[in-house]
């Protein structure tokens, strides 16, 4: 699995085994990025402070959906197994629509989205692989759609700080959790 070997629970910090077991409350398990990278605890904070400023984010048009579909096309375009997996399932769970991730992953062109979500994908996806090619005439299709400079700002941060995880996990070996796999494909079960 993971090149480097992931610290055990009871050895953690107290702050970041507090947000684990918070995590694996609500999940019902603990996802594989949360221990990979508390190896390192000042990076781990670091990196789940900006990861939270960004995809937990009010004060935006964009919603938690469009911010899972920005992940999920644009780690798909990193090869980014462990991202795609794993925001492709946080994906279909807040666009209720099962399909939609492997959708986007594979195509978005052709994915059940709006053209609002379409014309911030083309954006995420030239952030992503043509960075050095934005320009001023990439604003204003956006502009059109309802996205504020600021909206804007948020797709090419959340394309750039999921490059640089998709990077990480990948060049770390790691893996998905198994549970990802199914996570919104089927209805919940009631307990």
């Amino acid at each position: 699995m993971n090149r480097y070997p992931a610290p055990e629970l009871k050895d953690l910090p107290d702050d970041i085994k507090a947000r684990v077991l918070d995590v694996q409350e609500k999940a019902g398990f603990v996802p594989n990025v949360f221990l990979s990278l508390a190896r390192r605890p000042a990076e781990w904070r670091a990196f789940f402070a900006y990861h939270d400023a960004l995809m937990l984010k009010e004060d935006s048009s964009l919603t938690k959906g469009d911010r899972e579909m920005i992940v999920t096309a644009t780690s798909a375009a990193n090869q980014c197994l462990y991202c795609v997996v794993a925001h492709g399932a946080i994906l279909r769970i807040y666009e209720k629509k099962p399909l939609v991730a492997d959708q986007v992953a594979v195509n978005y062109r052709k994915a059940d989205i709006t053209p609002r979500q379409r014309a911030m994908l083309d954006f995420a996806m030239k952030v992503c692989l043509r960075a050095h090619e934005i320009d001023d005439s990439d604003f204003p299709p956006l502009h059109a759609h309802g996205f504020s400079d600021e909206d804007i700002w948020d797709i090419a941060a959340i394309t750039a700080f999921f490059g640089l995880s998709n990077r990480m996990a990948s060049f770390s070996n790691m893996l998905p959790n198994p549970e990802f796999y199914l996570m919104g494909r089927l209805p919940k079960q009631k307990k």
